[in-house]
């Protein structure tokens, strides 16, 4: 089983979304995060003054899936949330070595 995180821009959330709804994935947590990576934030003109906004608006999304559906899913993620422009975010899978469905107890790929 692998973890994969997704840091995506807000606006790009519906279009991956629905992608990954039609491709049968069964379910995704998702978290407002900020923070920057090599774009360092940006300035902004608010009433004439310029302000540096040092944490950039993400959106973080978190998928459990098996280990034959993990290629698929970031190929889904990083095609429907590329924009070409810089801070389009970062996808990443994780080991995960044990998973257990609080309801019934299952455990393992049973409780994905």
């Amino acid at each position: 089983m692998k973890l994969i995180t997704a840091i995506i821009q807000p606006d790009v959330l519906e279009d991956v979304e629905i992608a990954l709804a039609q491709a049968g994935a069964s379910g995704m947590t998702v978290s407002e995060v900020s923070g920057y990576g090599r774009q360092r934030g940006h300035t902004e003109v608010y009433r004439g003054a310029e302000y540096t906004i040092d944490f950039i608006a993400k959106v973080r999304i978190e998928i459990l899936a098996a280990e034959a559906e993990v290629e698929g899913i970031i190929s889904i993620i990083c095609e429907s949330a590329r924009t070409g422009n810089v801070g389009d975010g970062k996808v990443w899978s994780s080991t995960v070595e044990d998973v257990v469905r609080i309801r019934t107890g299952e455990r393992g790929a049973e409780a994905l």
